[in-house]
Parts: structure tokens; C-alpha cells; sequence
């Protein structure tokens, strides 16, 4: 099992994370993203101890702009495993610049896989996908869930999914792919809805509740996820997708509201309703028996716990944290 491994999009909430545990497993991570790295706080990685991050090797470099750097370096430290959690993420901004959304997430992702698909060093390559590919569900939906993607987010990762399928079904490109619910956790960026709810707090201000808050989630701490993500790239079946997600499902009103108790303040006091974003999906809700039965895998951390981690953390970072922009800035 090779213990050098590549993580694109490793400033990432995500991506950041799983480098965090990959560390802390004893990999050799060639980390990448096109951002220069934030302040420590939002960064995972940076909280292991220096002898384990002296593994860890950062490279600023951008699928968009810089794919000839990227197979260069690649074909020079050969890992076996690629994880990719790059992506432009935001779901309600990609209806501003749906254009920009595709280059990353469709255009420059083909891409990227037509130049992996030549290399014979790469045993597997793990895609980080989304639930938002499903659009709108009743109930928990399976790895085989029709796509009904309702954004342009959602569309252009649709698009790299179907992309990758014909690339396993006449390549054999040895790609597995994850779809996880919604995490969090802490070094979470300060503009989702869990560290937004609990940094509104700490600052006195008021918190947006789009659409008051009635769509359903289900919140998974990113700790668990990471453990899953690295059982699925080792043992997983290449061609295969897998879900990663709690069996509760709570509000985001319901969320925000348990927030509140946790820190001792009134709901009504910290929040005003707004109106809803374009093409909100009301739930997405993931059944994760395929990897509970096959990879004998559980989620540990209840969103009690987590939560509570997560309000630490804010406390704890707080004067780092209150100088951070708590809105989303988007890069084209």
C-alpha cells in the first residue's frame, strides 16, 4: 500500500481535513490548491504536530490555469492515489457565473482526467462528488438515485460524474467516487451555516435564515468523513460510488436553534428570515448502507458533540476568527 498520496483542493474545508488525517496516519500528502493557504485556524492540517506535517508538501497551483504544472509534478513524486476535492462549490452564486462553475467543474476536470488516464503510476483515483447531483429527494436515495440537478453547481458536477463513468467504462479508469451529506466541523469557512450561526453569536449580529430555514439535512462531522473517505479509497470496488452521511436528519432552522441553546441565546434574537435561493433543493437525504455493510464503517461523533467541538473552536479562535470575511468572495 503506497503511503504517498496527492490531495487536490487541500485549503478546502474538506480537503484540508482529510489531509489532517491522512497525517495523521502516517501518509506523505503532495497537497495542492489554487488558493494560498488561510490562517492556521481554518486550516486542519496545520494542528498536527511538526514531525507529521513536515510530510506534507504544498504546491499553490490551479486546474484552471496551470494542468501542464500539475502533471509535471505529479509524473515527478508518482502517487498512487489522487484525491480530488477541487471544486467551485457555492450552489446560490452559480447562478450568477454559471460559466465560471462549468470551467472549474466540468471543463478543467475532463480535463485534468484525460491527462490522469495516460498515467500507469496512478492505482486509484478517489472523485469527491456532491448530493446536490440528486436535486431535490423524498427520503434517504441510494448510489443509484436518478440525477436531477436543479444549479448550475449541481449541473457541472453531474457533468464530471457522467464524464468519469465513460471514462471507467471504456478506459477503466480506476475511479471511485464519494457523495457525502453536509459536514461540518471545526475550520469550517466562516460563511456556512454552522460557524456563520455561531460567529453571529460571539459578534452580536444577525443571522440571514433563507427561506426560514424548513429545508432538511443531514449534518455529519468531518472527522467521521475523512475516516471514511480514506476506507473507501482503500478498500473500496473501483467503478463504484459510495455515500457517506448519518442516519439523523434535523431542520436548518432545527440546527439553528440547537446552536442557540448550546450558547445560551434566544433563536428570535439572532435571527431574521430572508427569502429563498434559487432552486434550493428542499432535502437530500443519503443512504449509507453500501459502506456501513461492505467497509464496516460508522460515524462516531453525534451533532451534539460536534457542535460542541465547533462552538470550542469559534471560542477558542475567536480573535483570528472575527478578522475573517464570513461571506462568500468568489475567484473566477
Amino acid at each position: 500500500m503506497t503511503r504517498k498520496v496527492c490531495v487536490v483542493g487541500s485549503n478546502s474545508f474538506s480537503g484540508a481535513n482529510f489531509c489532517q488525517h491522512l497525517l495523521n496516519q502516517g501518509y506523505e500528502v503532495i497537497a495542492m490548491s489554487r488558493s494560498a493557504e488561510p490562517v492556521d485556524a481554518l486550516l486542519p492540517y496545520k494542528w498536527v504536530s511538526a514531525d507529521k506535517l513536515k510530510n506534507l508538501q504544498f504546491h499553490q497551483l490551479d486546474l484552471n490555469q496551470h494542468l501542464p504544472e500539475i502533471e509535471a509534478l505529479l509524473d515527478k513524486e508518482k502517487p498512487a492515489h489522487i484525491y480530488n476535492f477541487a471544486a467551485q462549490s457555492m450552489v446560490g452564486q452559480s447562478w450568477e457565473f454559471p460559466e465560471h462553475w462549468f470551467m472549474t467543474n466540468a471543463v478543467s476536470t475532463v480535463k485534468f482526467h484525460n491527462v490522469l488516464r495516460h498515467k500507469d503510476y496512478m492505482e486509484r483515483y478517489i472523485h469527491i462528488s456532491t448530493p446536490e447531483v440528486y436535486g431535490s429527494c423524498s427520503g434517504f436515495v441510494k448510489e443509484d438515485h436518478v440525477f436531477n440537478p436543479s444549479t448550475p453547481y449541481a449541473v457541472s458536477r453531474a457533468a464530471a460524474d457522467m464524464s468519469l463513468k465513460t471514462f471507467f467504462d471504456v478506459h477503466g479508469f480506476p475511479v471511485i467516487s464519494t457523495r457525502a451529506a453536509n459536514v461540518y466541523g471545526e475550520g469550517q469557512q466562516l460563511y456556512r451555516i454552522i460557524p456563520k450561526t455561531i460567529m453571529c453569536i460571539l459578534l452580536g449580529e444577525k443571522l440571514p435564515l433563507h427561506g426560514g430555514g424548513h429545508s432538511e439535512r443531514a449534518f455529519i462531522h468531518m472527522d467521521d468523513v475523512s475516516d471514511a473517505t480514506l476506507k473507501i479509497a482503500e478498500k473500496g470496488e473501483v467503478g463504484s460510488t459510495y455515500h457517506i452521511s448519518t442516519k439523523e436528519t434535523i431542520s436548518i432552522r432545527g440546527l439553528v436553534v440547537k446552536i442557540c441553546d448550546m450558547m445560551g441565546v434566544k433563536f428570535e434574537d439572532v435571527c431574521e428570515v430572508t427569502d429563498d435561493r434559487l432552486g434550493k433543493d428542499a432535502a437530500y437525504l443519503l443512504d449509507a448502507t453500501r459502506l456501513r455493510e461492505t467497509l464496516d464503517w460508522q460515524d462516531q461523533i453525534s451533532l451534539d458533540e460536534g457542535l460542541e467541538r465547533t462552538i470550542k473552536w469559534a471560542r477558542d479562535n475567536f480573535d483570528v476568527l472575527k478578522a475573517q470575511p464570513n461571506t462568500y468572495i468568489h475567484k473566477p
